[in-house]
């Protein structure tokens, strides 16, 4: 199964491209986000907590929809996105 991450602000600088493609066996949320965090290390620290779970603060996106159970289906093709904490004012 292929998806494409998309990644946003900070993620994007860290993991050196704001698009990466990965490919995995089980199709969820998880198992595309383990194959991410694989392929570009550094963005661990930023996405997952010292106990290995998301941080709070990040977002996870599927089609343009929040995920909130890692375990969701995803289908060949599905773009998937993380976004860090937004400030403004």
């Amino acid at each position: 199964m292929n998806a494409e991450w998309k990644l946003f602000a900070d993620l994007a600088e860290v993991a050196g491209d704001g698009h990466v493609a990965v490919t995995v066996e089980t199709p969820t949320v998880g198992a595309a986000l383990d194959a991410l965090l694989a392929d570009r290390p550094a963005l661990e620290d930023r996405v997952l907590d010292d106990d290995g779970r998301l941080h709070d603060h990040i977002n996870v996106l599927r089609n343009g929809a929040p995920v909130d159970d890692l375990d969701a289906t995803v289908e060949d093709g599905d773009e998937l996105a993380l976004f860090p904490p937004v400030s403004g004012g």
